[in-house]
């Protein structure tokens, strides 16, 4: 059951700050919900360590517990969310051991993925580049991950083996928080593209010791740009 508008009104204060949009009327909104959390958690709206509740959620929506409930159960299982004292849940932490983590395994498929690319002479589509170059100079940190994430999706799909974009996806879930953190720094944006024409250029060039080495360095900087961001976090 939908929410009425004297209702929302009356339960404004909770501890989200962020602004979720309403969904449009369907009978299941389990996806819509999801997907704006998701996103929102992604690209730092919602900061890690924020108390989740049921109510707040579904006030802003305008939808009822049930569906708010089945997206945090599938955050949680997603490893996005973790149960809070009392009621509600949190957003998970950032942690460097767990950053560190994720780009260990990163790193491995991009990696191959960038060698078998190159192997095989792959011209990337130019608009990926010009595109991320274009959203670097804005504030939209959803479109700059999704443009990042499109650029290196290329590259996995030029590689040939499905397996690595299957294997990639487990791990972009947690990626895009990690990619939200790192874009919240202006300085660090023109930077990310200029490494991703020159992986680009490589690859294309055939040249593969080159590929491989320009996504070890576009890997190492990434994780050390997001380690860094994140001790200043805690420091604060």
């Amino acid at each position: 059951m939908r929410l009425t508008t004297e209702e929302a009104a009356g339960r404004q204060g909770q501890a989200m700050t962020v602004k979720l949009k309403r969904v449009q009327s369907r009978i299941d909104y389990v996806d819509e919900v999801y997907g704006a959390l998701l996103d929102a958690i992604s690209d730092g709206s919602i900061a890690p360590g924020t108390r989740l509740t049921q109510e707040d959620i579904a006030e802003q929506m305008q939808v009822s517990r049930s569906p708010v409930l089945q997206a945090l159960r599938l955050l949680k299982k997603d490893g996005l969310v973790q149960d809070a004292p009392g009621r509600g849940v949190l957003v998970t932490p950032l942690t460097v051991e767990s950053i560190n983590n994720l780009y260990l395994i990163r790193g491995a498929l991009d990696n191959l993925a960038a060698k078998l690319a190159a192997a095989q002479r792959v011209t990337l589509d130019p608009a990926l580049l010009s595109r991320g170059r274009a959203l670097a100079g804005g504030k939209n940190i959803k479109a700059m991950i999704d443009a990042d994430m499109a650029f290196h999706t290329a590259i996995y799909d030029a590689s040939g083996n499905p397996l690595i974009s299957q294997s990639a996806q487990v791990y972009w879930v947690h990626l895009r928080r990690a990619m939200g953190a790192v874009l919240q720094s202006a300085r660090q944006r023109q930077a990310i593209w200029d490494e991703h024409e020159a992986i680009a250029q490589a690859i294309a060039a055939g040249d593969v010791a080159a590929a491989g080495e320009l996504t070890d360095v576009h890997t190492t900087h990434a994780r050390q740009n997001l380690t860094e961001r994140l001790r200043q976090l805690l420091e604060a």
